[in-house]
């Protein structure tokens, strides 16, 4: 199906609702039958008729369709935050006395999911490098369930083989779950290389506009059925109605949105690449980068997401050049239309967060939808304190 299809058209039966451009917010928490036997077909499988919106809602069942689309699979289902997406996913893949291999350092709080949470439910995991098939297969033990993959991952960028990561989890019968918000569909679909459930995030990308947080899973008809029979109607993570709509908006400018942040954090990022103040530049289509060559193959492009060491000799140096930007905004999350950095730097002193290990010179940056220039005039004075 064409892209302008899935973002435009698909799922929306205009004739059902007065030939509007734009599906309504159906607001409703229950629907009724005309009759018993109406009744008895919805209950056959909630996953398809509309009961009762914690289980199946109009407005989120035409972003369902979209999001599936775009990844290439049969199904999808969309949850209130990338968290609750994540954590239904993995937990719809385990149970007591199974082991998870996951790549190292993944986000935070599928990291807390995996250490605080399913540990108390004797469910252990391993953390390897997921840069080397070798090391994840030595990983794999006689109980490993699941495969637990993050690439590229949001802040060094390491990126896994998913083709080979598919086929040695395959052979193995594991479950690969990957974390695909980095990239998302427009630029990867890991379902066509092998990998059997994606998640997002898609408060990043998928929404693009700053303004809801959700998650999505993705995968095959009966995976999904799976889940939804069990953690998504159990636990309740849904997203609203009014949430999905404005997805739904978010989906229309998705695809120009995309190449819009990736051709300008190309560009920034060699900007940057070139400048004395900078150490190294993290980005994955760089031809600098260590996995490049993988990046190229695996992925179309990579949004506006990138990371730089800075040649700073001091926490103070650092603190004066993140003070000094003017025109990017610090905030931790990112995927919508305005250009952010989230310094390493601001974690060090916080209660808890003394032995932090990221390195204090460190800066995430992401790349909006303004013009590149723009913002290489705001890091070019604000490196002038280095």
């Amino acid at each position: 199906m064409h892209l302008s299809e899935i973002l435009i058209h698909l799922g929306e039966e205009r004739e059902k609702y007065f030939n509007a451009v734009s599906p309504p917010v159906i607001q409703s928490s229950n629907f009724v039958f005309k009759d018993l036997a109406a009744f008895r077909q919805a209950f056959s499988s909630e996953l398809d008729n509309h009961v009762y919106t914690r289980g199946n809602n109009p407005t989120v069942a035409i972003l369902r369709k979209k999001v599936a689309a775009l990844e290439g699979a049969e199904d999808a289902l969309i949850f209130g935050s990338g968290s609750a997406a994540v954590a239904n996913a993995v937990l719809s893949q385990v149970q007591a006395g199974d082991h998870i291999v996951c790549v190292e350092s993944p986000y935070s709080w599928t990291k807390t999911l995996l250490q605080q949470f399913l540990m108390r439910f004797g469910v252990s995991h391993t953390y390897v490098d997921g840069r080397d098939l070798g090391k994840i297969e030595a990983a794999i033990q006689g109980n490993t369930r699941l495969l637990y993959l993050e690439s590229p991952n949001s802040l060094t960028f390491a990126i896994q083989d998913l083709e080979a990561c598919a086929k040695l989890a395959k052979a193995k019968n594991i479950t690969t779950i990957i974390d695909n918000s980095y990239a998302s569909p427009i630029f990867q679909q890991p379902i066509l290389h092998g990998i059997d459930l994606v998640v997002h995030s898609a408060t990043k990308y998928l929404n693009g506009h700053s303004d809801v947080v959700a998650g999505v899973v993705c995968g095959s008809k009966e995976k999904i059925q799976k889940i939804f029979a069990e953690e998504f109607m159990t636990l309740g993570g849904i997203i609203s109605p009014h949430d999905a709509a404005l997805m739904i908006r978010g989906l229309r400018t998705l695809e120009l949105r995309m190449h819009r942040s990736d051709q300008s954090s190309r560009k920034i990022a060699a900007f940057l690449e070139q400048q004395p103040q900078i150490e190294q530049v993290l980005h994955p289509l760089l031809p600098s980068f260590p996995q490049y060559e993988l990046a190229s193959k695996q992925m179309k492009g990579t949004g506006g997401l990138f990371s730089a060491y800075l040649n700073a000799a001091s926490k103070q140096d650092m603190e004066q050049f993140v003070h000094r930007l003017k025109r990017f905004l610090m905030a931790v999350s990112w995927g919508g239309h305005e250009s952010l950095i989230l310094p390493s730097i601001g974690f060090y002193d916080i209660p808890g967060r003394e032995n932090s290990p990221l390195p204090w010179n460190l800066v995430r940056f992401y790349i909006g939808l303004e013009d590149p220039d723009w913002l290489i005039e705001d890091l070019t004075q604000a490196l002038q304190v280095l």
